[in-house]
């Protein structure tokens, strides 16, 4: 159902409290005294559109699930708080390194997704982070070294902005 007419508060990314009303005559219930809970960022319009580009990632992630794990809404919380003081693109990137790190699908053996022979010098990474070799994608290649402690620590402390943009771009094919 689409809550938007009645309830201006509700836009994609925000976090809201509400009560649901049932009604006999629906089987869907009705959003009742909706209340946003904002963050602190929030009228910072870069990290604004950086979270909810995220966000609306997960839509597709989630379609046709009825019960999600806890492990996403306490994710996109603390991705909330880290993005007070962080680069949005930044903390976004390493916040989408755990999720993957959860589902089973961070791929730290460094096998070329194309031609299944093993990195060593340069990767390149395609959807879903997924690594090749530079000349199997003919995408941009990063430091395997940096690579690695990336996905081990989770961390982006040693890529420059331009490495993080790439990587924010490769995020946003999808999940």
């Amino acid at each position: 159902r689409f809550y938007g007419a009645r309830h201006s508060t509700i836009n994609i990314g925000y976090k809201i409290d509400f009560e649901l009303e049932t009604n006999l005559k629906s089987s869907i219930p009705r959003l009742k005294d909706v209340m946003q809970l904002g963050f602190n960022w929030i009228f910072d319009k870069n990290r604004l559109y950086c979270w909810q580009r995220y966000v609306k990632l997960f839509y597709a992630h989630f379609k046709d699930i009825e019960i999600i794990d806890i492990f996403y809404f306490e994710l996109l919380n603390s991705l909330a708080h880290v993005m007070i003081k962080q680069n949005p693109q930044r903390a976004i990137c390493e916040n989408y390194a755990k999720l993957l790190e959860f589902e089973g699908r961070l791929h730290t053996d460094f096998h070329c997704l194309l031609c299944e022979q093993p990195i060593f010098n340069q990767v390149s990474l395609v959807r879903s982070f997924l690594p090749t070799h530079p000349a199997c994608s003919y995408s941009r290649n990063f430091n395997f070294s940096k690579m690695q402690e990336f996905f081990n620590e989770k961390s982006l402390i040693s890529f420059e902005d331009d490495d993080v943009e790439c990587l924010w771009n490769i995020l946003l094919q999808g999940l």
